[in-house]
């Protein structure tokens, strides 16, 4: 039996204000959250009604027994006739999208207030002509650098400083948050621009003194040697007792390999270094007492991998402090699927009452 063009048009209304109203379900509750999500399950009576109206619909009809149907088959097509089921569509997809703005679809506004607490750091390098020995790729000096300028990447929110030593001791950079121009002294930094030697007192001292006015809750040296201390007026044990009483920690790093290693034993006149194999003579205890005084730790780089995992146990154990204030806030978002159900309402209603008033 065909089905008459009547109830296909009832039934494509249907299905399209049934796919409306479950686009708009999905599309609210992933741009949204419902406070009163409940009332969704009232989009469940939606498709009964339309069963019930097509129902009633089909018991009303009139029925006529005729000889023939050819004329009226071909004969012209009533248009708002065909529309006649029009209002109760719009009716239905209103009562949906009402129901949509029962459920209270809510906009969420969250932001963050970020404190940081930064962590004032002073790196003090051993620059002596030995920090040039080739155990390390290209040199000693070459791969701290490298791996310090690195650990200076890794964090943004600290000041962070460069003491350089040999028989004696300089600033090369001040405490800064501007780490652009803290590497770029750092690449600026060469061997023999001072008194040669190892200084490692006075390495400590100078980093000591630029920490002595921080009000950082943490202040932090990391000190990094090759050999002995042999110049300076400052001992080592001494100006780590200083740094003792001024709250810092002080982690030290002894740089080199086991045994022997290919380094500068002489310099030619044209500036050229003399290298030899020489044994690799680190202060170890003396490093270690300097680190425990300070509530810090010793560590010994013995080639570039070392090295690098010693300063990310280091980044590790110094994280920089986040006090982190979480704040929302929420907006209704109801009024314009209600609105837009109100329209539908008031469309089904002019409709019905005007242009499909008079159709069957």
């Amino acid at each position: 039996m065909r089905r008459s063009p009547d109830l296909i048009i009832l039934i494509a209304l249907l299905v399209l204000v049934h796919a409306a109203l479950f686009l708009a379900a999905w599309w609210l509750r992933g741009h949204y959250e419902l406070a009163s999500p409940k009332w969704l399950w009232g989009l469940a009576a939606i498709p009964l009604l339309g069963t019930w109206y097509a129902f009633r619909r089909n018991r009303r009809r009139p029925h006529a027994i005729l000889s023939t149907l050819g004329s009226l088959r071909h004969g012209p097509v009533d248009l708002l006739a065909r529309l006649r089921h029009l209002p109760f569509s719009l009716a239905l997809l209103g009562l949906g999208l009402m129901l949509l703005a029962m459920a209270r679809p809510q906009s969420r506004d969250s932001w963050q207030d970020v404190t940081h607490e930064g962590i004032d750091i002073i790196i003090a390098m051993d620059y002596s002509a030995s920090m040039l020995a080739k155990d390390f790729k290209p040199d000693r000096l070459e791969a701290a650098r490298d791996v310090a300028i690195q650990f200076i990447n890794d964090r943004p929110n600290d000041r962070i400083g460069l003491v350089v030593y040999e028989g004696e001791a300089y600033t090369q950079c001040p405490l800064t948050t501007d780490h652009a121009v803290l590497k770029n002294l750092f690449m600026k930094a060469r061997t023999g621009l001072i008194t040669g030697g190892t200084a490692i007192g006075m390495g400590l001292a100078t980093a000591v003194n630029r920490l002595r006015e921080s009000t950082a809750k943490s202040k932090v040296v990391i000190l990094l040697t090759d050999g002995m201390n042999n110049a300076g007026t400052i001992q080592p044990l001494d100006a780590a007792q200083i740094a003792e009483e001024l709250g810092i920690r002080v982690y030290t790093v002894g740089v080199g390999t086991q045994g022997k290693a290919l380094s500068p034993v002489a310099i030619y006149p044209n500036g050229q270094y003399k290298y030899d194999y020489v044994d690799v003579d680190i202060d170890e205890a003396m490093l270690k007492k300097m680190a425990d005084m300070t509530g810090g730790r010793y560590f010994r780089a013995t080639d570039e991998k070392k090295l690098r995992s010693i300063y990310q146990e280091i980044d590790r154990l110094e994280k920089t402090r986040m006090k982190v204030t979480e704040h929302s806030s929420r907006t209704d978002e109801y009024f314009r699927p209600l609105l837009a159900g109100c329209a539908l309402l008031f469309l089904s209603v002019l409709l019905g009452n005007t242009l499909l008033r008079t159709t069957p």
